[in-house]
């Protein structure tokens, strides 16, 4: 039995329509990214899963049991379901530890446990007014977890976080699902913050489910540029120069473009299975070098760590035909 089933919901907001038809289903410890741009009803979704905004048509079943929305509700949520949001807050001018003890329902050692999990275990005799926003996060979410649920909400976890705090909390995320077996459903814009952690991937577009799937499948195979955005830099090759390249017939195409991530070509030395190319333009991310090359005249993006490569030399390319998906 699922832990979650989301069945045909839909809502709209001042006439704008925000969902429309969502449906899918969750299984216990699956892990589930929702991704999207702004606006696409990641957020809406996320609050009514946790019942705290009322779905104008569908329902949500936790546990097989229906979760009732704030018009049924006097106060709204779900005991079995915890929600983070983007504008947590914390009281002020109390100790951690009071915060905590407060809707603390885990014996001592479990509490503790739970803190070192999170990384708040040597914060405890701070005041909430003397943390970093990073801190303020994760005792929110150990808050959160002190009530025991079994499926944590997550809006957009990462945003407004540096690096350090960032790589701490995706830390603790993924501890939280594997240690405390609790089922965790994430919001992120952040491409490498999804697919380095979801199980399964939902993609929105006003307010609709485009593509469901592996990690793997929505970034090596999207259903449209939408979708291929969303997870990073590609190439859309028109059929024109991938017939030259691989002399391929046009029938066989099927007017469709293909779609290459840039670190599915490969530098090469020169052979007779090699495409010749200029580099116009060389950007250092660090650890790689994106690279912008001229290939019979178009434009195509690679990713490589040979960083000696310089603008204006002459490299050479191969490509896998298992590398290639059509949009």
């Amino acid at each position: 039995m699922s832990l979650v089933d989301v069945s045909g919901i839909c809502k709209q907001q001042e006439g704008e329509i925000v969902l429309k038809d969502i449906s899918f289903s969750q299984q216990r410890r699956q892990k589930i990214a929702i991704a999207g741009e702004t606006g696409s009803g990641k957020s809406t979704l996320l609050k009514i899963i946790g019942g705290f905004v009322q779905p104008d048509e569908g329902r949500v079943l936790f546990e097989n049991v229906r979760v009732e929305g704030p018009a049924e509700k006097l106060i709204p949520g779900h005991p079995g379901i915890a929600y983070l949001s983007q504008q947590f807050e914390l009281p002020n001018n109390y100790y951690v530890e009071e915060v905590l003890e407060y809707v603390n329902k885990l014996g001592g050692d479990e509490a503790l446990t739970l803190y070192k999990i999170c990384s708040i275990d040597h914060l405890l005799q701070r005041r909430t007014d003397q943390l970093s926003g990073g801190e303020k996060q994760r005792i929110a979410l150990a808050r959160l977890l002190t009530t025991s649920p079994k499926l944590l909400l997550l809006d957009e976890p990462f945003s407004n976080l540096d690096i350090i705090h960032k790589n701490i909390l995706k830390s603790v995320i993924r501890d939280i699902s594997e240690r405390l077996k609790i089922t965790c459903t994430l919001i992120s814009h952040d491409p490498l913050d999804i697919l380095s952690w979801a199980d399964e991937i939902i993609v929105l577009k006003n307010g609709q489910i485009i593509q469901k799937g592996s990690p793997q499948q929505i970034y090596h195979q999207p259903v449209n540029e939408y979708t291929a955005a969303l997870f990073g830099n590609y190439n859309l090759i028109n059929p024109s120069l991938f017939q030259a390249l691989n002399n391929v017939r046009s029938s066989e195409i099927n007017g469709k473009k293909m779609f290459i991530r840039p670190e599915s070509f490969k530098i090469v030395d020169k052979n007779i299975n090699s495409y010749e190319a200029k580099v116009r333009e060389v950007i250092f991310l660090g650890s790689l070098c994106e690279i912008e090359v001229l290939l019979l005249g178009d434009r195509i993006t690679i990713k490589t760590n040979d960083c000696k490569i310089e603008k204006g030399d002459t490299i050479y390319l191969s490509l896998s035909l298992d590398a290639i998906w059509y949009i």
